[in-house]
């Protein structure tokens, strides 16, 4: 059974009867820290748009815009929930690869499995296996550099996920992994370095792609035998190693090897923000007392050093404007990246002070070996130093679950009102119980009154 055989057979043969309450328990705080950051990215001005357009598009759809009292249809809502919840930078990831699997996975799983009205435990299960699929994938690709991976696996994953969803058999799984493969998107780095917001559509638009790709199967549409070794042989990556996407398999599912982010920024910021964290608490100093700052990070975190960044997403991809964020205004919050504050004199001043450097043996993936130094020099010459290995909430260095919690609490509450958003915990914690997803999606949707 080759490689991709292997893994149709793991996405045909999920369920919910058969997981591990481990599996089970991450996946549903996995679901529930994603509606989190959808909800709270949907309340920005162009996704607040971008929603009440998917609308009007498809005035009769069954699918839920999160964060609004609208529906579309079931592509436009994944396109729209998607690409909300990567605009605050606060979707969780994978350390192994794949990028960020549940922003790539549960927008086009929830939109479908509304419009078929299935349970929450065919929901569940549907998403554990699609996360399973995109991950590996992802794990198996060495990217070429300004490859984001954004979009680049969402197709599969999704497409996985929805096969999944429908009942398929592994055989046909297999066909439709090939499809969604060669209708992955090819994105850069470049929009989010620069702070441009279409790099929010890429998880949508792949996830969209992924939906179709199980309508191009049943409307008799042929494939690659291997395209995923295609795409990601040939155009797309560096290298591509099926092995590697079958390693371990059936061992443990990639959902309970995740990360949940605890900074509003882009990842390759938080060994940083994890490092300054704790020297300040260990150190207690102010703002006013640094004088500078050396950050050595992996090898991209020079291509992250704008020290004056114009947009908010510009500034989530910037180290120097992170770390000063985090200095001048102790926190690194959704808050602390808000567009008036890219004028704050003080922030700007800070940033200034800020000089990154690159070990080209850090590596986000290893677990082995620091994935970011830092150096704090103060006023009077003390200087204060910091590494950082595995960052706080990755499943190797775990936070409590009350954390992600109020996490959620956090940034749901607003868009969704303080007492829905308990709703969406506890219908969460029961999602594997309900009868028909729409139970949950419809809490989705702040009060009206």
């Amino acid at each position: 059974m080759d490689y991709l055989a292997r893994l149709a057979a793991v996405v045909h043969g999920t369920r919910v009867a058969d997981l591990s309450t481990s599996t089970i328990k991450a996946a549903k705080l996995v679901l529930l820290d994603t509606i989190g950051a959808i909800a709270a990215g949907s309340a920005l001005a162009e996704n607040a748009r971008l929603a009440k357009m998917a609308s009007q598009r498809s005035p009769h759809g069954a699918s839920t815009l999160v964060g609004h009292v609208l529906k579309s249809d079931a592509l436009l809502a994944t396109l729209t929930n998607a690409a909300a919840g990567v605009a605050l930078e606060m979707d969780e990831g994978n350390r192994l690869g794949g990028g960020h699997p549940a922003i790539h996975v549960i927008p086009g799983t929830l939109a479908v499995a509304e419009e078929m009205g299935a349970g929450g435990a065919r929901f569940l299960e549907s998403v554990i296996a699609g996360y399973e699929v995109g991950s590996r994938i992802g794990g198996a690709t060495v990217a070429r550099p300004n490859v984001h991976s954004h979009g680049t696996w969402g197709t599969i994953s999704t497409a996985a996920a929805v096969a999944h969803l429908h009942g398929l058999p592994a055989v046909e799984i297999r066909h439709v992994i090939n499809l969604s493969a060669s209708m992955s998107p090819a994105n850069t780095w470049t929009p989010a370095l620069e702070g441009a917001t279409i790099r929010n559509a890429y998880p949508g638009r792949s996830g969209l792609e992924g939906i179709l790709a199980v309508d191009l199967h049943r409307a008799g549409f042929t494939a690659l035998d291997d395209a995923p070794s295609d795409v990601y042989g040939t155009i797309l990556a560096d290298a591509f190693n099926p092995e590697d996407a079958v390693a371990g398999l059936g061992e443990d599912f990639r959902i309970e090897q995740n990360y949940f982010k605890l900074h509003a920024c882009c990842r390759m910021n938080h060994p940083a923000l994890d490092a300054l964290t704790a020297l300040r608490a260990e150190h207690p100093f102010a703002a006013e007392d640094v004088v500078a700052v050396h950050v050595t990070s992996v090898p991209f975190g020079l291509r992250m050093a704008a020290t004056e960044p114009r947009s908010m997403l510009g500034a989530k991809f910037s180290i120097p404007f992170a770390v000063a964020a985090a200095l001048v205004l102790g926190r690194t919050d959704v808050a602390a990246f808000e567009e008036p504050l890219l004028d704050d004199a003080r922030i700007r001043a800070m940033a200034k002070r800020v000089e990154i450097a690159k070990d080209d043996l850090m590596a986000l993936r290893r677990a082995d070996y620091p994935t970011a130094h830092v150096r704090v020099t103060l006023r009077g010459g003390r200087v204060l130093t910091r590494s950082t290995g595995v960052v706080r909430g990755d499943a190797a260095n775990p936070v409590p679950t009350e954390d992600v919690i109020a996490k959620f609490l956090a940034l749901a509450s607003g868009p969704l009102g303080a007492r829905r958003a308990r709703e969406v915990i506890e219908a969460v914690d029961g999602v594997d119980g309900l009868k028909d997803i729409r139970d949950l999606s419809a809490l989705l949707a702040p009060v009206q009154i």
